[in-house]
């Protein structure tokens, strides 16, 4: 896979317009990122499917809290079919700080995630179900028939990691430093040695560095237009992890405070150089090919995500330009 992660956060229409220009420069996966303070995900990626004609689509990464799973998976295989069979499904717990703005409580992140898909696939499957466990289900079925789709389970965590090797088609891995791939990838590796054979070998599994890119001619431009998603991986991000890259956790707090308080001008400006550096990928397209070369050495795929660059429209076309030399065999 190397995919392209576009936020709803404009029109519908310019969203689809992106998609089709990703589709153009290579790229073969189009996801669109799911927070409830954008559009609406599912809008945007029915947009995506009549706009485009090749690549899979799908949320990154849909949330089991705010959406009921048996919802979610219906949602998902209407996708499916408007698609004409091009979908996927990310599914990730999201993160404290959103839910909390919602009245949600967190609870039990790996079994919500874990049950939702199982009961999407039973539900793609054609089967009526009754689930009792972090939601509730009671004879619950699709009227309409569905061809089974990927999985891919949005992931940082240990346990998550471990559970996607196990269990999932492939992982969002959420990370864009190589230090945390090479982590990440050893506790796929530990999911997998423990894999079902119904779910297929390992050499199936796709693991996708889910890297937070912003590229420009422009580097200082390019790390800049970095902040705000920096500022979210940092404030929700686990204190191993942290020091991983010697990050201050008090600061850190900070900014996970900053955010759940919608202080976000706050939380944007509190995120170091260093922070840049650890949970993005961010410059002018030459150290954005190196950092992705880095990344895919740790990884079997890459999704860029959010933001891009300063200039969305522009960063696509350059993104796409980088990643053609990346995806070459005797490139890396």
């Amino acid at each position: 896979m190397i995919g392209i992660e576009l936020t709803p956060d404009r029109p519908i229409a310019e969203i689809a317009e992106y998609a089709t220009r990703a589709e153009e420069v290579g790229f073969d996966t189009v996801l669109a990122s799911s927070h409830y303070n954008n559009r609406d995900p599912f809008l945007a990626l029915s947009a995506i499917a009549r706009a485009t004609e090749e690549v899979s689509i799908g949320p990154a990464a849909a949330n089991p809290y705010t959406t009921h799973p048996v919802k979610l998976a219906s949602q998902t295989a209407t996708l499916q079919e408007a698609s004409d069979g091009r979908a996927l499904l990310g599914i990730g717990a999201g993160d404290r700080s959103t839910l909390s703005n919602l009245g949600i409580e967190f609870d039990r992140p790996l079994r919500r995630v874990l049950e939702s898909f199982r009961v999407a696939r039973e539900l793609w499957a054609g089967e009526t179900v009754d689930h009792q466990g972090t939601f509730e289900a009671r004879d619950a079925s699709l009227s309409y028939a569905v061809d089974s789709l990927p999985v891919y389970v949005g992931a940082q965590g240990p346990q998550m990691l471990r559970m996607s090797g196990k269990h999932a088609d492939g992982a969002l891995v959420n990370a864009s430093h190589p230090a945390d791939l090479e982590w990440s990838a050893e506790r796929i590796a530990e999911g997998l040695d423990d894999r079902p054979d119904e779910y297929g070998g390992p050499d199936e599994f796709d693991a996708a560095a889910f890297a937070s890119v912003s590229i420009a001619d422009d580097g200082e431009r390019a790390r800049e237009a970095a902040r705000p998603p920096v500022a979210f991986i940092v404030g929700g991000a686990a204190e191993p992890v942290l020091d991983r890259h010697d990050i201050d956790p008090e600061r850190a707090s900070g900014i996970g405070e900053h955010l759940a308080s919608g202080e976000f001008t706050e939380a944007f400006e509190a995120v170091t150089p260093e922070m840049i550096e650890a949970f993005a990928i961010a410059g002018t397209p030459e150290i954005v090919e190196g950092k992705l070369n880095a990344v895919l050495e740790h990884a079997d795929s890459v999704v860029c995500g959010s933001p891009l660059g300063p200039d969305k429209e522009a960063a696509i076309s350059l993104l796409g330009a980088v990643t053609d030399r990346c995806r070459r065999p005797n490139h890396r």
